[in-house]
């Protein structure tokens, strides 16, 4: 792992896991993806407590900002938290892993570990081990009031196994050895 940098509301750590990853089109999973964000899961380990208490930091931080300009000068009870027990979620990958829902009205950057900008939406998926920048902002909705995590930018760190199911054709392939002769038999 890399030291978390903290910087106010601003953390950027990793490695780390993305699941649920949408960062090269806007989703939304109502459907209508005209009104959706770019946005994926941050699956953190639990084990990386200096992470794990870089984001509390910033959450603080985030919480004492929205108090002054959001809140009126007092913090609301049952503020929704960003950061989440994946041992709550029923979902086996999660398990072991706090996780943060990081979302964004505008593209995120997305480079190599060289800094070189990625394209190739298929280097980003759910599974890829990446450096994420993330934000932390108050917000006061209707009746629901909580801190949020917004999602700056994604550093392609290495690749991992692809979480859904889903494996590179690659791996489903392996092994396999067509030779010239065989087409006479079909």
């Amino acid at each position: 792992m890399i030291d978390p940098v903290v910087k106010g509301t601003k953390v950027v750590f990793g490695p780390c896991r993305l699941s649920y990853t949408h960062v090269f089109q806007k989703h939304s999973f109502d459907g209508n993806d005209s009104e959706g964000k770019y946005s994926t899961n941050i699956l953190i380990p639990k084990k990386e407590k200096e992470t794990v208490n870089a984001i509390r930091k910033a959450i603080e931080a985030a919480k004492a900002e929205a108090i002054v300009s959001k809140w009126k000068g007092k913090e609301p009870k049952n503020l929704a938290s960003p950061l989440m027990d994946g041992d709550d979620k029923d979902d086996e990958v999660y398990a072991g892993h706090y996780y943060l829902n990081a979302k964004s009205s505008t593209r995120p950057g997305v480079v190599d570990a060289k800094g070189v900008t990625i394209v190739d939406e298929e280097e980003i998926y759910s599974g890829v081990w990446v450096v994420v920048s993330v934000s932390f902002f108050g917000f006061d909705v209707n009746v629901n009031k909580g801190i949020a995590c917004g999602l700056n930018n994604i550093m392609k760190f290495k690749d991992g196994d692809r979480l859904g199911g889903r494996v590179s054709a690659e791996a489903d392939f392996a092994g396999i050895n067509l030779d010239d002769e065989s087409d006479d038999d079909i």
